[in-house]
């Protein structure tokens, strides 16, 4: 047992590696909240969460002013206690994304802590189900991009043995099935295509393009509308055959408790870095066993290929590099399958210096 005596908290903000354009916006920038967390016997834990461009400065004044204050002086490794508190702290604004953004920092970083202090990585302290984990790109798959780039990406993530991509959809019904259809020739069988419409239609209009789609074999059909309409998603699951995935867009493991027993989704996409941090995702994807349902989580490949080989039901990790800049060692990639560190904590890499080169605000303590 060992007090926390120090918290440190700053940001960072990456810019996308590639151009990326979906069905309702452009990706142009990743603010990263970063948090450090030091106990009284000299361990740091480092987590960290992210914005796609907007409300990070929110993030960090939330950190600041109320979370890290009330975590000071409290023993580090009772970190479901001290999640539960947090979340009752800031029960005004809960659930809501400022807040489990901010919730997910501190969080990884308490588990990053107490997977160093016991020598153990993310994988094994949380279950240790898996040992590698197949991938799919989604970074050539974007929607301003024209036929011949995407099948490209395809047929070179293919050749690299990966076991899928991801391609965006939004565009006129016609190009979408045109698009889709000429990866699916490039690529043959055997090889996953997911779509993703970024919550771009309306129940029936995505009913109509599920139809579009199913002839083309398609692994599933992602966030096809607003992440709040958990009856318009049941009433699409009944008129398809195409697996219906969400998860990124929620931000409370309550919300994927609804869908669940709604019967409004197949595949459960839980994103730690918005859902509030691994504590809650843990439970969320356990929760996805309870259902039979795979757990592939959206984006933070680096955090995420130890949670999916923590669970039995971990069945996909995104491919989307961006800690690149911030690292220094990229995450292992074995016949297109991402392996999980065996290095204790996180198995990230942290490189420090360049992450405090990159600082947007300069970093903020409060010691014990």
């Amino acid at each position: 047992m060992a007090r926390i005596a120090r918290v440190e908290v700053l940001m960072v903000d990456l810019k996308p590696k590639v151009k990326r354009v979906d069905a309702i916006q452009s990706f142009v920038s990743q603010e990263t909240p970063i948090v450090r967390i030091t106990d009284a016997d000299g361990v740091t834990g480092t987590g960290y969460s992210y914005t796609i461009g907007t409300g990070g400065h929110s993030v960090i004044e939330l950190l600041k002013r109320t979370l890290v204050p009330a975590i000071i002086g409290r023993e580090a490794n009772e970190i479901e206690k001290l999640w539960r508190e947090l979340l009752f702290l800031t029960h005004a604004t809960t659930t809501g994304a400022i807040t489990s953004i901010a919730l997910a920092a501190i969080d990884t970083a308490l588990w990053d802590l107490q997977a160093r202090k016991l020598g153990l990585p993310l994988h094994l302290l949380a279950g240790g189900a898996q040992d590698a984990i197949p991938l799919y790109t989604t970074e050539g798959g974007w929607l301003h991009l024209e036929e011949a780039a995407l099948i490209e990406d395809a047929l070179r993530a293919k050749a690299d043995g990966f076991g899928g991509c991801k391609l965006k959809v939004g565009r006129p019904i016609h190009e979408d099935v045109r698009r889709i259809s000429a990866v699916r020739e490039a690529v043959g069988p055997g090889f996953e295509i997911f779509t993703d419409a970024n919550q771009r239609f309306n129940v029936d209009e995505a009913i109509r393009r599920a139809r579009a789609y199913e002839p083309l074999d398609i692994g599933w059909f992602e966030e096809p509308l607003t992440a709040e309409d958990i009856s318009g998603h049941t009433r699409l699951s009944e008129h398809t055959s195409i697996p219906i995935a969400i998860g990124e867009s929620l931000y409370s493991a309550m919300h994927f408790r609804e869908y669940l027993e709604r019967h409004a989704c197949s595949i459960i996409q839980v994103d730690v870095g918005r859902v509030g941090g691994i504590t809650p995702w843990l439970k969320v994807a356990h929760m996805a066993e309870a259902f039979n349902i795979a757990v592939c989580p959206h984006f933070l490949m680096e955090l995420h290929v130890g949670l999916c080989a923590a669970i039995p039901n971990g069945r996909w990790v995104e491919y989307i590099p961006q800690l690149d800049q911030l690292t220094t060692e990229r995450m292992t990639i074995r016949d297109g399958k991402a392996i999980p560190s065996s290095k204790p904590g996180l198995g990230i890499a942290w490189d420090f210096d360049a992450i405090e080169r990159m600082t947007v605000e300069g970093s903020h303590s409060i010691h014990l």
